[in-house]
């Protein structure tokens, strides 16, 4: 029952609230959907930090994305076996993990340690960076458990949870049998869904929005003609 709740419901929840919550977030307040930033106060400490953790989140993301949701026969029809394809999620998502851990532990000593920072930064800013914290850890824990399972088959397994999630079809068997450490690190991510609506992450969604400007039509402007005094 546990197993059903957490890896059968919670995902949609998570994607409900998640959507939902972006939405009327949007509609009902716009003047704070931005993304806080503290850099006018101290814009040298930020530019390391910032660049790191997100270099290695959009990597970490699109990653995942891929990983998760691309067919297996897709993958295979290019010649990457399941090996070959977990020994590559290994390599770069250890590089990623690592690089978004190391900036936002940065971010993290900037947003404490300063006093003026502090005092600006609200109390999800603080839960936001804690929880992104921990989850990058249990990530980055996964990548040794991986070695004993070279053969592919748990991403597999973890990679039907998520299609099953996707096509709207039973998920939670899938999940049966895989190591806590994993299930810890998906309940965490799961969890980022749910938080991401009532935090400042809500800027990621202007900056997927900000592709539209590269189709926009070009702005036109024209200078008044000056009057005769």
């Amino acid at each position: 029952m546990l197993n059903w709740i957490c890896f059968g419901v919670y995902p949609y929840v998570a994607l409900t609230v998640f959507l939902l919550g972006s939405f009327l977030r949007h509609h009902h307040a716009p003047y704070s959907w931005k993304a806080d930033s503290s850099q006018l106060l101290r814009p040298r400490s930020l530019r390391l930090g910032s660049n790191l953790f997100h270099v290695g989140v959009l990597g970490l993301f699109a990653g995942h994305g891929v990983g998760l949701l691309t067919p297996h026969w897709l993958y295979q029809s290019l010649g990457l076996s399941a090996h070959c394809k977990q020994l590559l999620a290994m390599g770069l998502g250890g590089v990623m993990g690592t690089m978004a851990l190391v900036g936002l532990a940065l971010l993290i000593h900037r947003r404490l340690m300063d006093p003026r920072i502090r005092c600006t930064s609200r109390w999800m800013d603080f839960i936001i960076l804690g929880w992104l914290f921990m989850t990058l850890c249990l990530g980055l824990t996964t990548i040794p458990f991986s070695w004993h399972h070279a053969d592919g088959h748990l991403m597999m397994q973890l990679a039907d949870w998520a299609q099953a999630i996707v096509t709207l079809h039973p998920a939670a068997g899938f999940m049966v049998g895989v190591p806590l450490i994993y299930r810890l690190h998906m309940m965490c991510g799961m969890t980022l869904f749910v938080l991401f609506p009532f935090s400042r992450l809500v800027h990621v969604w202007s900056g997927f929005a900000s592709v539209a400007y590269l189709a926009r039509p070009p702005q036109i402007t024209r200078s008044w003609p000056r009057t005769k005094q």
